[in-house]
C-alpha cells in the first residue's frame, strides 16, 4: 500500500500560516491531519470546524480529521459539511461499545466521508476486531492524546502488527495510520511494522518542510 504522510495542523506556526500552507500544498504530502479537541475528552482545545473550512479553501490535499471528543455523533457531521474527508473518532466515546461504533460508522459512510477508528495507547485494540470491515482506517496512537511533541511509545507497534496480520487474514483494505513522536527514526519501525500512513507534526514543522516530508517516504 502507497505510503502517505499527513502532517498534523497542530503543530503549524501560525504566524506562518499562508507560507507554511504553501509549502505542504508543494510537498509530497497527500494529506493534512487535524487533531479535534473538545477539552472534555482530553484537556486541551483545538480547532473548531471554521479552521477546517479555511484549510478546505486553501489546500486541495486530503483532510484527515481526528475527534478527540466526547459527542462524535453531534459534531462530526459539522466536520464533514466543513470539508473533511475521513472522520475518525475514539471508541471510548462511545464506552468501547462495538455496536454503537459500527452505527456511527454506518451514519459517516452515509454521508459519503471515509471513516477511522483509534483509541488511547493504554486500550486493547482486540476486542474491536468487528469494526476492521467497516473501517477505511485504524489509528493506531503512539502517544497519549491531547498534546503534541511526546516521545514514541514503542509497545504501541504491536497493534500495528496485530492489525496488519488482521488486513492480511481477512483480505481487508484499511489503512493503518500512526500518530505521534513520528521522527527520521521512529518512522521507520512504525513502516517496518506494517504502517502505511504516517502522522508528523513538531519534525515536519521544526524543519524544512519539503525535505522532511520527502525524507519520511524513502
Amino acid at each position: 500500500m502507497e505510503r502517505i504522510i499527513a502532517p498534523s495542523v497542530l503543530s503549524l506556526d501560525y504566524s506562518k500560516m499562508t507560507e507554511q500552507i504553501e509549502q505542504l500544498n508543494q510537498s509530497k504530502a497527500k494529506w493534512l491531519h487535524f487533531d479535534v479537541m473538545d477539552g472534555h475528552f482530553v484537556p486541551n482545545i483545538t480547532f473548531g470546524p471554521d479552521i477546517l473550512k479555511g484549510f478546505r479553501k486553501a489546500s486541495p490535499l486530503f483532510m484527515d480529521v481526528h475527534l478527540m471528543i466526547s459527542d462524535p455523533e453531534y459534531y462530526a457531521p459539522i466536520f464533514v459539511k466543513a470539508g473533511a474527508d475521513m472522520i475518525t473518532f475514539h471508541v471510548e466515546s462511545f464506552d468501547n461499545d462495538t455496536d454503537k461504533c459500527l452505527a456511527f460508522m454506518q451514519k459517516m459512510q452515509d454521508l459519503h466521508v471515509q471513516v477511522g477508528f483509534t483509541l488511547r495507547p493504554a486500550t486493547p485494540i482486540e476486542p474491536f476486531e468487528a469494526l476492521l470491515e467497516k473501517a477505511d482506517m485504524v489509528l493506531v496512537m503512539s502517544v497519549n492524546p491531547g498534546f503534541g511533541g511526546q516521545s514514541f511509545m514503542d509497545d504501541q507497534l504491536d497493534k500495528v502488527r496485530w492489525l496488519y496480520k488482521k488486513r492480511e487474514e481477512k483480505q481487508l483494505n484499511y489503512r493503518i495510520e500512526i500518530d505521534g513522536g513520528i521522527n527520521h527514526e521512529t518512522y521507520k519501525k512504525a513502516c517496518d511494522a506494517g504502517c502505511d500512513t504516517l502522522v508528523a507534526g513538531s519534525y515536519v514543522f521544526k524543519n524544512d518542510i519539503v525535505s522532511t516530508i520527502e525524507g519520511l517516504l524513502k
